[in-house]
């Protein structure tokens, strides 16, 4: 990786990619491969900082069920192509000619098994082979489109100018701007003329208006249950966790991606349980209704539920208890509604729903068609995956088809 100071005032590439994430990393290689120059230019100190810290630092590198169905998109046909190109299996390939130890987590999750720092150090590897050459630390000042040239001009600096006939962007989203995230793509796009989505933080804890029934629910900080959280049509089940603020947890990420302001979110706290058999157990028995559910619940979750929501069933035996109620109660915590009032904004997004409109992008190539020779990879595109690989199979997919192309 050539970190040094250059003297040249002018350099010419035939591939400039801004952005050494996963996306522009594997672009840069398979533009390589096809023997054109390519330069990848990063403006943080390392490469691949959010591969490193990514699945808890052991990176969820794909998702091996990955299908267009797990993306959102205005226009969910668009990533099709590219996915179909380069396959979760493609990538699994690569890692396991590099003798990368990996293992599948749970729903097709792929994680490696010592460090995410595996995956950098193999598309390192893979980039020295393919002689891209990739500079960080370095800042990009303007981009313009010298007249009458195809081409495009990067100022790195007051003297340093470096000619490109191909241009790629995959400098992600807003998510996380304490790893580095800015909003470059999208003012490169709008500079070029290249229309944006709206965007919003996807994959992301919700957060609740300080009322008195919601910040209840910070004395179950911490607490974590399996739940169906559902929103507009989507529905996930899996693990909830009740925070000081609201609640997160993968069920809840992977609906935020579905939610839009006002909206109300439904969560099953009690998919495994069922109420007509427990009525059905204990309709004479002098048991408080509270001390069954704990039996099948997180107890503190129960304690503050049944409290806030419920205390005149919760707190009366199975004797004392009409069916109407109880099935009240059934119905309060098999269908429990609340309106977040935000989520935990773009420092806890995973990533960035929205961006470059896939209108204005050739499906194929990843080229903005209005535009010859510019290109928009990875996150920065308006394509989002779901939770757990699918938007690392998003970028190496994207990169991939640009790069054969670039």
């Amino acid at each position: 990786m050539n970190t040094s100071k250059h003297n040249h005032s002018e350099q010419q590439f035939d591939v400039v990619i801004i952005g050494a994430g996963a996306a522009g990393l594997m672009c840069a290689i398979e533009a390589g491969k096809r023997g054109r120059r390519v330069l990848v230019l990063e403006h943080a100190e390392k490469i691949g900082k959010k591969i490193l810290i990514s699945g808890g630092g052991r990176c969820n590198f794909t998702n091996i069920t990955a299908t267009p169905r797990n993306y959102l998109s205005e226009n969910p046909h668009f990533c099709k192509s590219a996915l179909a190109r380069y396959t979760p299996h493609d990538f699994l390939a690569l890692v396991e000619k590099h003798g990368i130890p990996y293992h599948e987590k749970k729903l097709g999750q792929l994680f490696c098994d010592n460090s995410s720092r595996d995956i950098v150090q193999m598309l390192e590897r893979e980039c020295e082979d393919a002689k891209v050459e990739i500079r960080i630390n370095t800042h990009v000042q303007a981009v313009s489109r010298p007249a009458n040239t195809e081409g495009f001009c990067i100022q790195t600096s007051p003297t340093d100018r470096i000619n490109t006939q191909s241009l790629v962007i995959a400098t992600g989203g807003l998510s996380i701007p304490k790893m580095g995230a800015t909003d470059f793509g999208y003012r490169i796009a709008t500079q070029f003329g290249v229309p944006c989505t709206a965007m919003k933080p996807a994959l992301v804890p919700f957060t609740f208006a300080n009322t008195q029934k919601e910040s209840a629910f910070g004395e179950i900080s911490g607490v974590a249950l399996d739940a169906y959280a559902t929103c507009n049509d989507a529905e996930f089940r899996e693990n909830v966790l009740f925070t000081h603020r609201g609640v997160s947890g993968p069920a809840i990420l992977q609906i935020s991606s579905y939610w839009n302001s006002n909206d109300s979110i439904t969560l099953n706290t009690a998919p495994h349980l069922d109420f007509a058999a427990l009525w059905e157990e204990h309709r004479a028995s002098p048991v408080i209704v509270k001390n069954v559910l704990s039996q099948h619940l997180p107890k503190r979750f129960v304690e503050i539920f049944c409290q806030e929501y419920a205390a005149k069933i919760a707190f009366t035996s199975f004797s004392n208890l009409s069916r109407k109620d109880y099935d009240t109660l059934a119905t309060t915590l098999s269908a429990w509604k609340l309106v977040p009032n935000g989520t935990e904004g773009y420092a806890k997004a995973e990533v960035t729903a929205g961006g470059i409109s896939t209108d204005a992008l050739s499906s194929k190539t990843m080229e903005a068609k209005a535009v010859r020779g510019l290109y928009f990879i990875g996150e920065v595109v308006d394509v989002t995956g779901w939770l757990g690989g699918y938007n690392f199979q998003w970028a190496w997919a994207s990169g991939v088809a640009a790069g054969q192309s670039a």
